[in-house]
C-alpha cells in the first residue's frame, strides 16, 4: 500500500506489487476487470497474492491533486517496476493540461520504456480478417518523429512562421541497437523470423540508420532469419499475407501505425494488448484508447488488457526468475482464449455480453482449468 507521504510500505520480497491507474473513460471498468483476472491466475497458481498499489492519474488526479499526474504518482512509482495504467483521455483534459506529455507519455520517457511490445494474435470464435495472423510488433519507443519522445525539452515540433511548420526526427545507434536486441530475442522463443521495417528509400538516414544498425544486430543471432520491408509494402503485405509474418521491429511512428493495422487484420483493436518496457520497468497498457462515449455502461471490452497484463506477468517472471507467474500469465490466456472461442464477447466482437459478464467468465475459466 500506499503510505500518506506517497511512499510505497515495504513487504516481503516474494509479494508481487503492482501499481495500478486507473485512468479515465472505461478504465475505471476494463483496470479493474484486469486485476480480478490477475487475482484470479494468481490463485489458480498458488501464488502470493498482489499488492496492489493504487495511484491517481488522469480526471480523477486533477480533481484530487489539481494535476493528471501529480508528483505523488511518480514518487510511488518509482518504488515499483511494474504496473498497469488505463487509458487516458488527455485531449479532454482542461486547456492548461493539453499542451504537456501526456500521463502515459510522461511515464514512458521517465522511465525510458523503450520497448513497445505489441501482439496481434487471431482467437478463434472472433471474425478476422487474417484468421491465421499470429505476430509481434517490436517498436522503439523513445525516439523518430514523435514531438513528445524526440527532445531533451521542448518539443520536436515547431513553427518558424505561421504558415510553416516542421519537426525534427531523431533516430541513435544506441536506440536502434537495443531494440533489435529486444526483437532477435523474443524472435528466439517464437518462429525464429524478424522483419525490419524502415523507409530508407526516402528517409535514407535515419531510417537507413535503423535498418541497418538491425541488420547488424541480427547477425550476432545466427539462428533467426532476417528480412527488411518498406514500411508501405509492409502494410500491403500485413493485408494480403499477415501470416507470414513473426516478429516486426520497426521505428516509432511506423510502430504505431503497423500495429493498429496488424491488431484491426486480427479481429478489434479491443483485443490488442501491448507493453512498454525497459531493462527494469514495465508497464501494461492496452493499445486503445479511453473511449468515452460507452463509459460507465458496462460495455467496454477488457480483453487488450487482460492480455496486456500476461505480459506484464510473464515479463516479471523473466525478470524475478519465478516461474508461477509465468504460469499465471498462462492461465490468464487460456481462460481469455477460451471465453471467445465458446462465444461469449462483448458487443465490440458482435457479442451480447457486458463488461461484467465477460470477466466473470474469462475468472471462472481460469479457476477451474
Amino acid at each position: 500500500m500506499v503510505s500518506n507521504d506517497g511512499r510505497v510500505n515495504p513487504v516481503d520480497a516474494t509479494t508481487p506489487r503492482i501499481g495500478l491507474l486507473v485512468g479515465d473513460g472505461i478504465g475505471h471498468e476494463i483496470v479493474p476487470a484486469a486485476q480480478r483476472t490477475v487475482d484470479a491466475a494468481m490463485s489458480a497458481v498458488g501464488a502470493p497474492e498482489v499488492q496492489w498499489v493504487e495511484l491517481p492519474v488522469g480526471y480523477d488526479a486533477i480533481a484530487e491533486h489539481g494535476d493528471p499526474l501529480p508528483a505523488s504518482t511518480l514518487d510511488a512509482l518509482d518504488g515499483l517496476d511494474a504496473w498497469v495504467l488505463g487509458p487516458h483521455d488527455s485531449a479532454g483534459y482542461p486547456a492548461q493540461f493539453r499542451g504537456r506529455l501526456t500521463p502515459g507519455g510522461t511515464i514512458r520517457k521517465r522511465f525510458d520504456l523503450f520497448a513497445n511490445i505489441r501482439p496481434a494474435k487471431a482467437f478463434a470464435g472472433v471474425y478476422a480478417t487474417a484468421p491465421e495472423m499470429d505476430l509481434v510488433i517490436v517498436r522503439e519507443n523513445t525516439e523518430g518523429f514523435y514531438a513528445d519522445r524526440n527532445m531533451f525539452t521542448g518539443s520536436g515540433e515547431f513553427m518558424p512562421t505561421p504558415d510553416v511548420a516542421m519537426a525534427v526526427g531523431v533516430v541513435t545507434r544506441r536506440a536502434c541497437e537495443r531494440i533489435a536486441h529486444t526483437a532477435f530475442r523474443l524472435a528466439q522463443g517464437r518462429r525464429r523470423r524478424v522483419t525490419v521495417v524502415h523507409k530508407a528509400n526516402v528517409l535514407s538516414l535515419t531510417t537507413g540508420l535503423f535498418r541497418d544498425v538491425c541488420v547488424e544486430v541480427g547477425a550476432q543471432y545466427p539462428d533467426v532469419e532476417i528480412r527488411t520491408e518498406h514500411v508501405d509494402a509492409m502494410a500491403a503485405h500485413l493485408v494480403r499475407r499477415g501470416a507470414d509474418f513473426d516478429v516486426v521491429v520497426t521505428e516509432n511512428m511506423f510502430g504505431d501505425i503497423l500495429s493498429d493495422l496488424s491488431g484491426e487484420l486480427a479481429g478489434s483493436l479491443g483485443l490488442a494488448a501491448s507493453l512498454n518496457s525497459s531493462e527494469t520497468r514495465a508497464m501494461a497498457q492496452a493499445a486503445h484508447g479511453a473511449a468515452p462515449d460507452i463509459a460507465g455502461r458496462n460495455r467496454a471490452n477488457p480483453t487488450a488488457l487482460m492480455l496486456s497484463a500476461a505480459m506484464l506477468l510473464d515479463w516479471m517472471s523473466e525478470r524475478r526468475t519465478d516461474a508461477v507467474l509465468g504460469l499465471a500469465a498462462d492461465r490468464i490466456r487460456l481462460g481469455v482464449t477460451g471465453t471467445l472461442a465458446a462465444g461469449v464477447a462483448t458487443a465490440d466482437l458482435g457479442g451480447l455480453a457486458s463488461t461484467a459478464e465477460f470477466t466473470e467468465t474469462v475468472g471462472a475459466r481460469i479457476l477451474r482449468r
